[in-house]
């Protein structure tokens, strides 16, 4: 061998695969793999889009895990975008599940129906602990973020150590007292790590996040001028905002009440675990709050986003069985808006004013708080772990770019890999690069994960060549809301014999009954009402003839 020939050594190459995370927010995925070992690191989901007719949820494509022997799953944390493809993932991991207590509590409730051998895959660990995965020893980091037991993760391979961050913010002033682990991220980065993977959500926002506590103030003010009931909708998963809203009900001699399943059950959950607690005599159930004075109720609901089925917006249109909104309430989104909500979330509003209440968002006072770092915290993290390698993960494109050229201004020894999902990352004794594309698509699922398929159009192509189409057409009053004509019914691809024949012929009268039931508000909500028919159609097929047609609503306002 000369000189000039690179030192080669019998160590296989090291290969990180990200199958979702990268260029979009949600489906977070990692391969991580050399030699005959292989892990998973996160099994996130999306939520579609709301022309994604009939799609609850959106995972990578799978196909890719057939080429390793995937010998365990490590999550990070318990957020859906981190544990919501486990169910699906599971069948591909041939060992454990690790992950922190409150991460698999959750991810317990997804797999009820699964056998008992599956169930046992699931391993707890504690941050500063170690397992050994076939050649890699996996170490896990206290992080903070929007919710506890929160971790990230620092892989050792034979071509050297892996962070993944996870979703992390460094809050100074964690509600819990589990500060984040800058001493072990140190030490680690003064022993040398070959690649780091950061979370890039908050890139481009100067300064720091801010703490989880921030949001007392605004609270404090907000219960202090509130007369009637204070409705507080936030994410599901938000465990250090439901303790916050709970210790400032028993400060303001209040009882909450959690409405909505998520929120129940996650509530239990945590309280279960003891990173909930609530005083004695402060939980109340949403079954109590209409027997209680408004004054002295503060309901903590689902529905930020404006999802059409969650407790909020039936609340708002006044179709919630236990919860009316009566003119002295007030209601605080305490949540982030995810683009494409918009539309949804501002109709939600509109209909929270018709009943009078007031409306109180991020916008208009600090009731919430980012769980991710802004330009200074990630800069702190590059500047503590000084990478051989940098990949930024988890966000659009423009973030991950955008933390690429933050990290080449840290460090200038680094180098960094900006990924796609699908890219290749190889590290090998010739260095690292990205070294090919393999398959990364997305498989759009229902909410019975019997429609698994590739894309959109395929999805369609199966619901039209199995049972067809069929279009709901229904004309309303612009203002009142009334039906204005008999409903109409198309299909295409719809088999018409004696029996469906029999079947279209009851769809009006079922549609006009819909309407009937349907509060002015809904009426002349053109995505409530939409929703609501899309669903009684779907309902009546399914239970009448076992078919699942495509369900098409189009109503016109005249």
């Amino acid at each position: 061998m000369t000189a000039d020939e690179p030192l080669t050594t019998d160590i296989p190459p090291l290969e990180l695969i990200p199958l979702g995370g990268l260029g979009e927010f949600g489906m977070n995925m990692l391969v991580v793999a050399c030699g005959e070992t292989a892990i998973l690191v996160d099994a996130g989901v999306m939520f579609p889009e709301p022309e994604l007719l009939g799609v609850d949820l959106i995972i990578p494509d799978l196909r890719q895990l057939e080429k390793y022997r995937i010998a365990a799953l490590v999550l990070t944390h318990g957020h859906e975008d981190h544990i919501g493809a486990v169910p699906h993932v599971l069948p591909y991991v041939h060992g454990p599940v690790y992950g922190t207590a409150l991460t698999l509590a959750l991810i317990e409730s997804k797999i009820e129906d699964a056998p008992a051998d599956v169930k046992k895959k699931l391993q707890v660990v504690k941050p500063r602990d170690r397992v050994t995965i076939g050649r890699f020893s996996v170490e896990f980091l206290r992080v903070t973020h929007s919710m506890p037991d929160c971790v990230a993760v620092a892989i050792t391979t034979p071509r050297g150590i892996v962070i993944h961050t996870g979703d992390f913010k460094i809050d100074q002033t964690p509600l819990d007292g589990e500060q984040f682990d800058f001493h072990r991220l140190a030490e680690l980065g003064a022993a040398g790590v070959l690649v780091l993977l950061s979370d890039s959500t908050n890139v481009d926002r100067k300064g720091f996040t801010g703490s989880e506590v921030e949001v007392v103030d605004a609270f404090e003010e907000v219960f202090t001028g509130a007369s009637g009931k204070i409705v507080v909708a936030m994410f599901a998963s938000s465990i250090y905002r439901m303790q916050i809203m709970v210790d400032l009900a028993a400060q303001f001699e209040r009882q909450v009440a959690f409405v909505g399943r998520g929120m129940i059950d996650n509530a239990e959950i945590a309280q279960r675990l003891g990173y909930l607690r609530i005083p004695a005599g402060v939980q109340i159930q949403d079954s109590d709050v209409r027997n209680s004075p408004s004054q002295d109720v503060v309901c903590i609901c689902t529905g930020s986003q404006g999802e059409p089925r969650a407790a909020l917006p039936r609340i708002a249109i006044d179709d919630h069985r236990h919860v009316k909104l009566d003119a002295d309430d007030t209601v605080v989104f305490s949540a982030r808006e995810i683009p494409g909500n918009e539309k949804a979330i501002g109709r939600v509003m509109n209909h929270i004013a018709r009943r009078g209440a007031g409306i109180i968002n991020g916008g208009m006072k600090r009731v919430h708080v980012s769980g991710h770092g802004s330009e200074e915290e990630l800069k702190l993290v590059l500047s503590l772990v000084k990478p051989q390698f940098f990949v930024p993960i988890h966000g659009e494109y423009r973030q991950l770019a955008r933390h690429a050229r933050i990290a080449g201004r840290v460090s200038r020894g680094t180098r960094v890999l900006l990924a796609e999902n699908g890219d290749l990352l190889r590290f090998d004794d010739e260095g690292g690069r990205l070294a090919e594309k393999t398959p990364a698509g997305r498989i759009l699922i229902d909410g019975t994960r019997s429609g698994e398929v590739g894309d959109e159009v395929l999805r369609d192509r199966r619901h039209l060549a199995g049972d067809g189409v069929v279009v709901a057409v229904v004309a309303i009053n612009r203002q009142s809301g009334a039906l204005e004509e008999t409903p109409d019914v198309i299909t295409r691809g719809f088999v018409l014999d004696t029996r469906t024949e029999a079947l279209l012929k009851e769809i009006p009268p079922l549609l006009t009954a819909t309407l009937e039931t349907a509060s002015v508000e809904e009426r002349t909500d053109p995505g409530l009402i939409k929703e609501k028919i899309r669903v009684d159609l779907q309902r009546f097929f399914r239970k009448r003839s076992g078919l699942r047609p495509l369900v098409l609503p189009v109503v016109m306002e005249i």
